[in-house]
């Protein structure tokens, strides 16, 4: 028989605390809120504690937590305390790594949108962008915030009201409802899990805790790669450098497969085999290949 571990909470640290909690209640929605600070600069950051808690009126709520590791805020709630103002946008899969990536520290003022490579859209009723690859998003007017504490890991509910809903067409069956298939939700679980609707789990790794170089500093013909996919190119913004001229001319004499590729002449074929790569989690390689092919590419 399995023993039992009880805890009481108080008695472990808030880190160990936190994830017991981030482990055990999942799969939790995501909310890619964006805000604008008072001097109208947009802020983009994802939130897994969150969910819809009214129809009538709607009322959305998301928690921007105080950092366990030294008790700071984030952008997202300060704009949202000062401007009254969000968009909460939906995750879906094709966009997966971008929202990782747009979760990176960068410091206060940075574009978020820029650094994932995400489209700003002008919203109808607020202030902030709506993200474009977003399948679904809702401009909210914040009625409220709730602080849950003071410490380090503490909660701070942001209460959101929807005064107007857009939605990509494409996710709407013929009865003009929302095909669950199509939207292909992600959500968040413990660790660097997260949960495909009926695909099942998968693994997105942390942004780096140094700055990544984000996808607006990607080479454009690599950027604009027709083949490179949004989460390819959030994989590949997620690195802290781009590799050297010197590790790409090692990385082809020690790989023969790579210079069978390169051989080819065929930048559909080196962007196929870098997308190989990246499905595989190897970042390094994909980056290395695609800069020994970047004339091929178009």
């Amino acid at each position: 028989m399995s023993k039992v571990i009880s805890i009481l909470p108080n008695e472990v640290s808030t880190l160990k605390l936190h994830g017991y909690l981030l482990g055990t209640i999942g799969p939790r929605p995501i909310a890619f809120a964006s805000t604008k600070d008072v001097n109208g600069r947009p802020n983009l950051s994802p939130f897994s504690f969150f969910n819809v808690f009214s129809a009538n009126p709607p009322i959305l709520i998301f928690s921007p937590a105080r950092r366990v590791r030294d008790n700071t805020t984030k952008h997202t709630l300060a704009n949202a305390l000062q401007t009254k103002e969000v968009v909460i946008n939906v995750v879906n899969y094709a966009m997966v790594q971008q929202m990782s990536l747009s979760s990176t520290e960068y410091a206060e003022g940075e574009n978020e949108f820029k650094k994932a490579g995400l489209t700003m859209v002008k919203s109808d009723l607020v202030k902030p962008y709506r993200v474009g690859e977003a399948p679904v998003q809702f401009e909210c007017k914040v009625i409220k915030v709730e602080p849950l504490g003071t410490d380090g890991g503490a909660g701070n509910l942001i209460f959101s009201e929807v005064v107007k809903i857009h939605m990509d067409s494409t996710i709407l069956d013929e009865n003009g409802s929302i095909d669950q298939h199509k939207i292909d939700l992600v959500a968040r679980m413990g660790g660097n899990w997260y949960s495909r609707a009926n695909k099942g789990m998968f693994e997105v790794p942390k942004p780096l805790s140094t700055l990544g170089i984000g996808i607006d500093n990607i080479p454009l013909k690599i950027k604009n790669s027709k083949l490179l996919s949004g989460n390819d190119l959030g994989m590949l913004g997620n690195v802290e450098v781009i590799p050297s001229a010197d590790e790409v001319v090692q990385f082809i004499e020690t790989e023969m497969s790579i210079r069978s590729v390169l051989s080819t002449n065929d930048g559909e074929q080196i962007q196929l085999k870098a997308k190989e790569y990246l499905f595989n989690n190897d970042v390094q390689s994909a980056w290395k290949l695609l800069l020994a092919g970047i004339d091929l590419i178009n």
